[in-house]
């Protein structure tokens, strides 16, 4: 995953790009499902950002801790939700672990040299 603001159209051009609108078809994405739980926004102008970086990130690591939330979600809301988007990432590992990802072995090992925890 990558941030639109720091590329090109000719970087991306060929790629599979993903944006907020095709997360999910009817906002059912665990991710979305936990910002509307947990009312995360206030203007939401960093919200979709935050959002996808999420979905990124719960992609490989499907079970966060505090510490690794703050290393690997950097985004930055002018308007200080910071504590409600930890809750909405921590609501939507657990509304996803109904569903499909597991933490696989290898990316595990990654994670632990990476970000000793």
């Amino acid at each position: 995953a990558v941030r639109s603001c720091g590329e090109t159209l000719e970087e991306v051009a060929g790629k599979q790009v993903t944006t907020i609108e095709g997360l999910s078809e009817d906002n059912q994405h665990p991710v979305q499902r936990a910002w509307a739980e947990i009312d995360v926004p206030q203007c939401g102008y960093c919200q979709p950002g935050f959002i996808m970086a999420t979905a990124a990130f719960l992609k490989m690591v499907p079970e966060p801790q505090d510490q690794m939330i703050d290393r690997l979600i950097t985004n930055i809301c002018r308007c200080g939700t910071y504590n409600q988007v930890r809750a909405a990432i921590h609501r939507a590992a657990e509304i996803q672990k109904e569903g499909v990802w597991k933490l696989s072995p290898l990316i595990k090992e990654i994670f632990s040299k990476v970000l000793p925890l």
